[in-house]
């Protein structure tokens, strides 16, 4: 098997990391891969750095106009028959791609191959790890309401499946991999797990999409909950399982809003549970502040923790 891989990296003002992304790419174990870098409006160096590597990357430059939008560009641009996004901040392990075609049948019965990532958090100059959480033994509805299904790097793409959903969602502010995930499930996509992880998603900075603004993402994410619930109770799809497994992200959404606005969880964890999309598990709902919130409710759990952080 000797299939040609695009490699596609959007970047906006990503001087500092990007020079790390292009020869991760450059190295994978896969010799059949091509790079594109897609400059989107970048106001620093980062076109620089990505010109240095000269004919071994194609670059390709435009006006800022958001993530999906470079990711578009490489999706036109593309000449492989499967696509590995690779933001412009985080890296990969040179087996990557070889080790996801060597643990899915080489994509013979995959739209989307996926696999857990290693987050690195980043201070300084010190870096330290762990593996994102998959749980193999979920089906892959139940995976996507635990938000398991990785971030971006994660994944290969089959080129024609992703063309078949329209690509990515230009105006989508957040969670803008899950959204696609979320359109590749009610398309019927055919999602493959491999188990090894080799693409490095890099925390370093509380500006990026997905955390400066926190009510937004929920917001978002609450919004494409209720869109696959609604889609799966249709098809007669949803069970106990995937409500416990939303209402467990719902809970931990609403315990998350409290941070910033006690009205505003206590108007979201009525709303939710109104809808039977409040589960009490994991680390958010220790023994202690279970016991509270069953007997008292939630708005006095939240109190009391307020006042013991």
């Amino acid at each position: 098997m000797n299939t040609l891989v695009t490699i596609g990296i959007p970047c906006f003002n990503s001087e500092r990391w990007l020079a790390q992304a292009i020869t991760s790419a450059l190295k994978q174990s896969w010799s059949n891969c091509e790079v594109i870098v897609v400059d989107d409006g970048s106001t620093d160096g980062s076109v620089d750095v990505a010109r240095s590597f000269g004919q071994k990357v194609k670059l390709l430059a435009s006006e800022h106009q958001g993530a999906n939008h470079a990711r578009n560009r490489i999706l036109q641009e593309a000449q492989g028959e499967w696509i590995q996004y690779l933001d412009a901040d985080d890296y990969l392990e040179s087996g990557k791609i070889t080790q996801q075609f060597s643990e899915g049948n080489a994509g013979a019965e995959a739209d989307v191959i996926y696999s857990p990532v290693w987050i690195e958090t980043t201070t300084g100059t010190s870096s330290e790890r762990e593996q994102s959480r998959t749980s193999p033994d979920l089906d892959i509805y139940a995976q996507w309401l635990a938000w398991q299904i990785p971030q971006t790097g994660g994944c290969l793409w089959r080129r024609s499946a992703l063309l078949s959903l329209g690509g990515w969602k230009d105006e989508q502010p957040c969670c803008q991999e899950h959204e696609l995930y979320l359109r590749g499930l009610q398309a019927g996509l055919r999602f493959v797990y491999t188990p090894t992880p080799h693409a490095v998603y890099r925390v370093w900075s509380e500006e990026t999409l997905c955390r400066r603004d926190p009510r937004l993402v929920i917001a978002v994410k609450t919004r494409l909950i209720d869109v696959l619930e609604s889609w799966m109770l249709e098809r007669k799809l949803w069970s106990d399982v995937h409500r416990r497994t939303a209402g467990r992200a719902c809970f931990e959404m609403a315990r998350t809003i409290a941070k910033y606005n006690f009205g505003q969880a206590v108007a979201y964890h009525q709303e939710r549970q109104s809808r039977k999309l409040i589960h009490l598990e994991g680390p958010a709902a220790p023994k202690f502040y279970r016991w509270i919130y069953n007997a008292l409710g939630f708005a006095t759990a939240e109190r009391l923790a307020a006042i013991s952080r």
